[in-house]
């Protein structure tokens, strides 16, 4: 079975990637927007900006739930229904989302769309690393996916050109839906994974998500699985969207633009995605590559709180570094789908990633309303704490988690 899958891997794979690779590029297009365009969309629905942080926590919350909810659904469906269904259907729904996010005119409409849209984002990535790593030989897993995701990765970078090249946070949202609308129409090419199809008419029970729950060495992989990519989006979702208010208190006369810092961030963040892979791949190691990272992602986010990081150079500069050093998303969803069979595996590698987005609602529970609200510790501080819990977390939990850099797909969980 690995064998043909293999020989009809290699007739169109390149095909597979390539539209991978620009399906995540849409993706985080959409995904970041809203933090590069935050402010000004805000301040175009009469924002004041004394509200500005308490609202767009808000909508970056709803939007993760969103991708916590579609998560979960479109594993399932990826498991139940194939691969290619859920690329279908995740594009499409935030496609419309996105399109029509242009027309707002409140923030409870702002808080509806993006978490609609999150429930569609939510399919993306997981459903294209599943396909890919199982269209691909062992050997060459952690390279191609890295690809994808450091190619995808750019799309943040172009929803920064977008926006300062028209100035108009209205036209980058109907972008976006169009975008998606190319990419569906290129989809239709792409053919199934034939490790699926081998078990798509089969009596194994197919993507049960309670099955995550039901065996305690299932259970634990998953739970892991999770915790390693904390780090993500702690520095995504605190540190870079929010660089501009923690310049304030790093340093004085700041002008930071939080859209500028996400943008070189991702810059660092699809470069080290790419990077990720050959490192894994030397190391002939997931786990190895992730200590590597997590020790950069450490010294990144000391610059970040340090007297060092005291001008607006040095902060891009230091955003550019995390970003880097965070660039490990790739290996990390490669790993969840590793860990689990055929059956489940579109389930793990949808439902992993954006439980992790989903997990930034929780670290602003601690870093906002914790930290900030209830014991009243300046942001600088609030996000050091915050900081050295998730890293503490994500250490413990790669050093508990199995290695699969030479695991072989072609199986099922019972």
């Amino acid at each position: 079975m690995q064998s043909e899958n293999l020989k009809k891997g290699s007739h169109f794979f390149s095909l597979a990637v390539i539209v991978a690779a620009l399906g995540y590029f849409v993706d985080i297009y959409d995904l970041l927007l809203f933090t590069i365009v935050r402010e000004p969309s805000l301040r175009g629905l009469n924002v004041l900006d004394a509200d500005m942080v308490a609202a767009s926590t808000k909508i970056i919350n709803w939007q993760m739930l969103g991708l916590l909810i579609g998560g979960i659904l479109w594993g399932i469906m990826g498991d139940k229904k194939g691969r290619l269904s859920v690329l279908f259907g995740s594009i499409l729904l935030y496609s419309v989302a996105n399109f029509a996010t242009g027309f707002i005119t409140s923030i409870n409409q702002y808080v509806a769309l993006r978490f609609i849209a999150g429930i569609g984002l939510a399919g993306e990535l997981g459903a294209g690393i599943t396909l890919v790593s199982e269209l691909m030989p062992q050997k060459k897993r952690g390279i191609i996916t890295s690809f994808v995701a450091g190619i995808g990765l750019f799309g943040a970078v172009f929803a920064f050109i977008v926006y300062k090249t028209t100035q108009d946070w209205r036209l980058c949202y109907k972008i976006g839906g169009v975008l998606g609308v190319f990419l569906l129409l290129m989809r239709i090419r792409i053919s199934e994974s034939t490790i699926f199809k081998s078990i798509e008419n089969s009596e194994v029970v197919k993507g049960n998500f309670f099955m995550f729950f039901n065996n305690r060495k299932r259970f634990k992989k998953y739970i892991l699985a999770i915790l390693i990519g904390l780090p993500t989006w702690f520095v995504i979702g605190i540190m870079q969207n929010l660089s501009n208010r923690f310049a304030v208190e790093l340093y004085p006369n700041s002008h930071i633009d939080s859209g500028t810092s996400i943008m070189y961030g991702y810059i660092g963040i699809a470069l080290g995605d790419i990077a990720v892979g050959f490192v894994s791949q030397y190391f002939k190691s997931r786990k190895k590559a992730l200590y590597i990272f997590y020790a950069m992602t450490l010294v990144s986010a000391i610059l970040f709180f340090s007297g060092f990081n005291n001008s607006d150079t040095r902060m891009y500069s230091i955003c550019f570094y995390l970003g880097f050093s965070t660039g490990f998303w790739a290996i990390f969803v490669t790993m969840g789908a590793e860990h689990f069979g055929t059956n489940l595996r579109a389930t793990a590698a949808t439902t992993i990633p954006n439980m992790v987005r989903g997990a930034l609602p929780l670290m602003n529970l601690l870093f906002k309303d914790l930290f900030q609200g209830q014991l009243h510790w300046t942001m600088v501080k609030s996000g050091i704490v915050t900081g050295s819990i998730v890293i503490s977390i994500s250490v413990i939990a790669l050093i508990l988690i199995e290695e699969t850099f030479h695991k072989d797909l072609d199986f099922v969980e019972k």
